[in-house]
């Protein structure tokens, strides 16, 4: 069986690394739609942001998502923070059978984030966090089939997430 998830969430809320860890439990083969983005765009999404600006870089997004979520093989997949801005992704994410949205604290997402290279986030506090959080809120309930606080060990998210997965 194939199990098909969906991870969404806030920069920094670990949907790369808990995706990979679902994915090892359920031994389902993993995809992070980041990585689809800087394979199809040849350059990092934060190089792509930077020099193309945030149309192209959402535009890539959605066609990344929509490779990801037609590989068969993938049974777990890991969205970029953003994808729920554009219209078109929200489209690709209703036709998933599984859609969970992983959820931590404004100040969770800080310490986690610090010194990375994400140039939408650049200095990132509490309040740009939390501002982030109500901005997209309508947009994570509009996909989301779950939501899961992925604040707690990455071994807790996943058992969570396989409470949401795999319902006994």
């Amino acid at each position: 069986m194939t199990a098909r998830v969906v991870l969404v969430g806030l920069p920094g809320v670990g949907k790369s690394t808990v995706g990979q860890a679902l994915a090892t439990a359920l031994d389902v083969a993993f995809s992070d739609v980041d990585d689809l983005i800087a394979a199809m765009a040849g350059e990092s999404c934060a190089s792509l942001l930077r020099n193309k600006g945030e149309a192209v870089f959402r535009a890539a997004e959605a066609s990344a998502l929509a490779a990801a979520l037609s590989d068969r093989a993938a049974g777990v997949v890991a969205t970029g923070g953003g994808a729920v801005e554009t219209e078109s992704s929200r489209a690709l994410l209703a036709s998933a059978p599984l859609v969970v949205q992983l959820t931590a604290p404004p100040e969770v997402l800080v310490a986690r984030l610090r010194g990375g290279d994400r140039p939408l986030l650049e200095s990132p506090t509490v309040e740009r966090f939390t501002r982030l959080i109500e901005r997209r809120a309508e947009l994570y309930a509009e996909v989301a089939d779950a939501v899961v606080d992925a604040s707690a060990p990455v071994q807790d998210v996943v058992a969570a997430l396989l409470a949401v997965a795999v319902p006994a």
